[in-house]
This record gives C-alpha cells, structure tokens and sequence, in this order.
C-alpha cells in the first residue's frame, strides 16, 4: 500500500509535478492514442509492415503510441515535453508565429521523419524516432495541442464535466472518449470508415495542412454555452470532430509510414 508520509519529500513533489505535468500535456490519453495507431496499421502497406518489422519488432504501434506519455517519468526525456504541442496564436500561421527555442510537435515530426529515412541512423534512434512519430502525429490532431497563447492549450480554462473539476484541454485528450467507455479496438472500428466519409485532404503529409485544420475548429472548440459546466450537449457538438479527428491522424499517419519506410 501506498503511504505518502513515508516517502522522501522531494520523491513525493517529484510525483505530484508528474501527476501535474501528466493531466495537462497528455493527448487523447490511451485510448484514442492506440485507436490511432490501430487505424494506421490497418492502413499501412505490405513492404511498409515488413520494414517496420525490422525496427520495431513485435512491438505494435498501439504499444509504441504511448511511449512518449510513459518516459515522462524519466528525467532523461525531460527535453521532449514542448514537443507534444504548437503554439500559433490566431491569425498567424506556423511560419509566422515565434518558435520554441526547445522545439515543438512540427519541428519534432520533421526531425524524427528525417531520422527514420536516414541509412546512417541506428536501428535504436530509428525505432525511438517511430514511437514519436505514432505519438506525435496523433498529438497533433487534439485541436489544443496547435495552442492559441491564451490558455496553455485549453488547460487554464476550468470547467466541470459530468461535476467532475477538469478542464478544456483534458476533455478534448480523453473525457470525451473515456465517456463512450470504448475500447481502443472498439474506437478505432467505430470511425475508420475513409471511403464511406469523404474528408478534405484525408490522405495529407503536410502538416502545415494539419495546423490549419485544428486552427479551423478553434471557434467550435471554444463554443461553450455554460462556461463552468459541460456533459452531454458538449459532446453531442463534437464527437463527430472528435472522430474525424482520430481517423484523419491514423490515416496520415500511415501515409506518413509508407512513404518514409519505403524510401
């Protein structure tokens, strides 16, 4: 059994500054990560699965999607956490907006991109790089993870949900799918349906694309009618982008596979 009063202080703030951390910069949480991931494998083509077998082995993407979330504890990694995210405040564009001198999710998915593809990098930088990408890619297609510089991506907006104490960004990571009490396998079976749902630019690399569809749902995302409570009008407006969202990441992302493993 876990007692507080007999660990160490500075274990124990330790925690708490991770617990913290935790809630406010986690995306989709574990569900809709490994959804993603589970689309894009059903997406992915036969030399893409054979090369990825090389690197990853048997560990799936719906393990790697996560991994970014679990190193948090680890100190070592700590200079990854702006790399979950994007600051452009409105009316600007990703070119335009000042950049993090740390990094951030674009520069990051470029980076590991360019990792991957790179014959010289090791088979170990090749499979870290990848379990960034899954993890990346779907971050960045939490609409508050393309932050506006107000809010800290929605997290300083308060909100109750269902009565609960939370927050914008964190019902847009995972309240509204854990409120579906979906599995991953159910989530991603539910919306992985391209060729019934036509979606603008579904299959794009860009990310600059990406960006400007998340900027795109800033009013919708925004639009709360009782700004301390929110339940089920919430998300009747929005399971749908929710859904969009969560299919367009695990689609492009196997795009994004096929093209830099085939290369």
């Amino acid at each position: 059994m876990f007692h507080p009063q007999t660990m160490p202080l500075k274990r124990l703030m330790s925690l708490v500054l991770l617990f913290t951390i935790s809630t406010q910069l986690f995306a989709w949480g574990q569900t809709g990560h490994r959804a993603i991931a589970l689309i894009a494998t059903n997406h992915l083509d036969k030399k893409t699965k054979k090369e990825l077998f090389k690197i990853m082995g048997h560990e799936s993407l719906m393990q790697a999607s996560t991994w970014m979330d679990e190193i948090r504890s680890d100190d070592q990694w700590d200079h990854t956490h702006p790399w979950h995210y994007v600051t452009i405040p409105d009316g600007e564009t990703y070119q335009t907006a000042e950049k993090n001198d740390k990094g951030d999710a674009v520069e990051a998915i470029e980076r590991m991109k360019a990792i991957v593809k790179d014959e010289n990098s090791s088979r170990e930088e090749k499979r870290n790089a990848i379990r960034m990408l899954v993890h990346l890619i779907g971050d960045i297609h939490q609409p508050l993870h393309v932050g506006n510089g107000t809010d800290k991506g929605g997290n300083e907006v308060k909100i109750k949900w269902f009565y609960d104490k939370s927050n914008l960004h964190r019902i847009w990571d995972s309240e509204m799918i854990d409120s579906k009490q979906l599995s991953f396998t159910e989530l991603a079976m539910f919306v992985d349906h391209p060729d019934e749902n036509p979606i603008p630019n579904l299959r794009s690399t860009d990310v600059d694309v990406w960006i400007q569809e998340a900027i795109a749902l800033r009013p919708q995302v925004y639009d709360l009618t009782n700004e301390e409570y929110l339940s089920y009008e919430y998300m009747y407006k929005n399971w749908d982008t929710v859904s969009r969202q969560i299919e367009k990441a695990g689609i492009r992302l196997a795009e994004v596979l096929n093209e830099i493993l085939k290369s």
